[in-house]
């Protein structure tokens, strides 16, 4: 009578028991890496909106002074535009003695905050500088 070789019933289940656990290890590695491609996603795509509409700013109409809101894909992105005069923080350290007073284009700061997901959710913010239009001054 010959001898038969062959796997016991404990090595078969000692080796789906590791197969369980690598494939477990595996997937979890998978989520964990679609769920940063799809946060890149959705970073990127508030990025180009933005990139968009801080390109678009002042030129249709001329750039005024102000608070705008607004959404892009249904309400998916949420965006708020401020526009402010610029200050610059060196300048104002001087004495008032040494700023003078120069008539012609201003700079203004737009602040650019754009927020997408629950609640809250992620926020991203943009600061640009731009040059406001002369303003004709009053007839003395």
């Amino acid at each position: 009578m010959k001898h038969q070789r062959g796997y016991s019933l404990l090595e078969v289940i000692v080796a789906f028991a590791l197969l369980a656990l690598a494939l477990t290890l595996l997937l979890g590695s998978l989520s964990g890496a679609a769920r940063q491609v799809h946060n890149a996603d959705l970073r990127t795509r508030a990025m180009l909106h933005a990139q968009s509409l801080l390109a678009a700013t002042g030129i249709g109409q001329p750039l005024q002074e102000g608070r705008s809101q607004g959404d892009w894909e249904d309400g998916r992105y949420r965006w708020e535009l401020q526009v402010e005069p610029y200050v610059d923080a060196r300048a104002s350290a001087l004495p008032q003695a040494a700023a003078t007073t120069v008539s012609g284009p201003t700079l203004a700061q737009l602040t650019l905050q754009v927020r997408w997901g629950e609640g809250n959710g992620e926020r991203l913010q943009w600061r640009s500088l731009r040059l406001l239009p002369n303003t004709p001054e009053a007839p003395r």
